[in-house]
């Protein structure tokens, strides 16, 4: 079996099996329940210490349905390589050090059909914006599939046709791994995605990769979400500067819930 190895741990999140456990268990215990059947979630993809506290209200809502969420299609920004479309990988799981998440292989040929995408390990290799969601996906779900997307420069429109194709029911949750803001000071940042993440609750597709760095995905999700008649929920908004950063230079993060 080929597998896509942790690039991360030990940077973003603690890479000893134990201690990742305590810590993601502590994020979660710390977010405040909400009674919200998500068809999809936005999440952050920082460090656990910056983007943690935010990340874990989107995924505390999935605990009660984790014998019941059997597939992921997990989709976020590429940092590492310049990447036109998306990009699926050739592995047949992804590992953490909590374990291997399998690849749904038929989800991956289905998308593979699709305009845009194509196969490309190397913007898998070294990104993260996929992998800090896993031990978080690990901890609330039983076991479950993952579809990996990573989106480049790409036409909303794309993305949701991608979206749409990998819909199915309840079994399959849609998880966009996205920041919002970054580097403006603390009360500009907060004025800043103030205002998109009200954009984001009005399912306007429009957001900016200034405005969220995970902006194509973003834009895609929520043109899927305005034609299924979901609602956006905001769970939690703050930025670096309100957890383990100062407040010269910060990163905006937001949770939300689609059902």
């Amino acid at each position: 079996m080929s597998t896509r190895p942790a690039a991360v741990a030990g940077l973003f999140y603690p890479a000893e099996t134990r201690h990742l456990e305590r810590t993601v268990a502590a994020l979660l215990a710390a977010a405040p329940a909400h009674d919200i059947h998500a068809k999809a979630i936005i999440a952050p993809h920082a460090g656990y210490p910056y983007s943690g506290p935010t990340a874990a209200h989107a995924y505390r809502l999935l605990e009660a349905r984790r014998a019941v969420i059997r597939r992921v299609v997990l989709l976020g920004p590429a940092h590492r390589v310049y990447l036109e479309g998306m990009a699926l990988p050739s592995v047949d799981a992804f590992t953490t050090p909590l374990g291997d998440v399998p690849v749904d292989k038929g989800a991956v040929r289905q998308a593979l059909a699709l305009p845009g995408m194509q196969v490309s390990d190397d913007a898998h290799a070294f990104e993260h914006s996929l992998e800090v969601h896993l031990p978080f996906l690990q901890t609330v779900l039983d076991d479950f599939k993952l579809v990996p997307i990573v989106v480049g420069a790409c036409p909303a429109h794309e993305v949701e046709v991608v979206i749409e194709a990998l819909w199915g029911g309840d079994e399959t949750l849609i998880v966009v791994s996205s920041d919002l803001s970054h580097y403006h000071a603390y009360a500009d940042a907060r004025d800043i995605d103030a205002s998109t993440s009200a954009r984001i609750e009005a399912l306007e597709t429009t957001i900016a990769s200034d405005e969220a760095c995970g902006a194509h995905a973003l834009n895609g999700l929520l043109l899927a979400a305005k034609a299924k008649g979901l609602e956006v929920h905001a769970l939690d908004l703050r930025n670096s500067g309100d957890t383990a950063g100062d407040r010269h230079r910060v990163v905006g993060y937001g949770a939300y819930a689609l059902g």
